[in-house]
């Protein structure tokens, strides 16, 4: 199989989805570009968790070509496609439907920085606004509105992360998940103190100088 160390590392990503609630039943997507190839694996259309294997993804070049699997790819192909192709930083992407976020996405409303955690991801997490599935507009609309955050809310739709690996865009939608659930529940009780800009500053520099191991 080609790229199996990228395969297996998308597939461990999806795994994740379903176990830390982010997803129900095939809904969803995780894909990865290989840096020296520029081919891209993503999960197949419509596929249940619990029978995806690492030969069920498939790899395609970054215009969508199908190189290998015999599947069809993830509706989200060409969103997960363009952002590549505008953004030669990223080398990860997930996408999700997790509750909490999705208030936000139906509600048309930033995820407010509540948490330190939100330094991670930038800070508060943007919406984007409405865009149709299956093509390039929801791609677009995310580098028109994310910015420098690693993570966006489109407005009913869903959460995207994007990062410069595949398993660090895992991390950030489980913490995109896990600050809407706060700020949600911190909304019910009255208006949440948000972080300033200088806060989440400063703890972008804690945590890029102190958090985690040394590679």
């Amino acid at each position: 199989m080609m790229l199996e160390k990228l395969r297996q590392e998308v597939f461990e990503s999806l795994m994740e989805l379903p176990k830390n609630r982010l997803v129900t039943m095939h809904s969803g997507t995780v894909s990865g570009r290989d840096p020296e190839t520029g081919y891209v694996v993503i999960k197949p259309t419509g596929f249940r968790y619990d029978r995806l294997t690492t030969s069920d993804l498939l790899v395609m070049d970054g215009f969508g070509k199908i190189l290998e699997g015999t599947l069809r790819p993830s509706s989200d192909t060409e969103t997960h496609l363009y952002l590549y192709r505008h953004r030669p930083d990223i080398f990860g992407i997930v996408h999700t439907h997790s509750p909490y976020a999705c208030i936000f996405a139906v509600l048309g409303r930033p995820i407010p920085a509540v948490m330190t955690s939100a330094a991670l991801l930038g800070g508060e997490i943007p919406i984007g606004g409405y865009a149709a599935v299956g093509g390039e507009e929801i791609g677009s609309e995310i580098i028109r509105k994310v910015g420098k955050c690693s993570a966006i809310v489109m407005q009913n739709h869903g959460v995207y992360t994007i990062a410069s690996t595949v398993w660090q865009a895992t991390i950030d939608a489980v913490e995109v998940e896990d600050m809407a659930k706060i700020a949600h529940f911190a909304m019910l009780h009255g208006d949440p103190i948000v972080l300033t800009p200088e806060q989440i500053e400063e703890f972008q520099t804690i945590y890029r100088t102190h958090y985690g191991q040394k590679e």
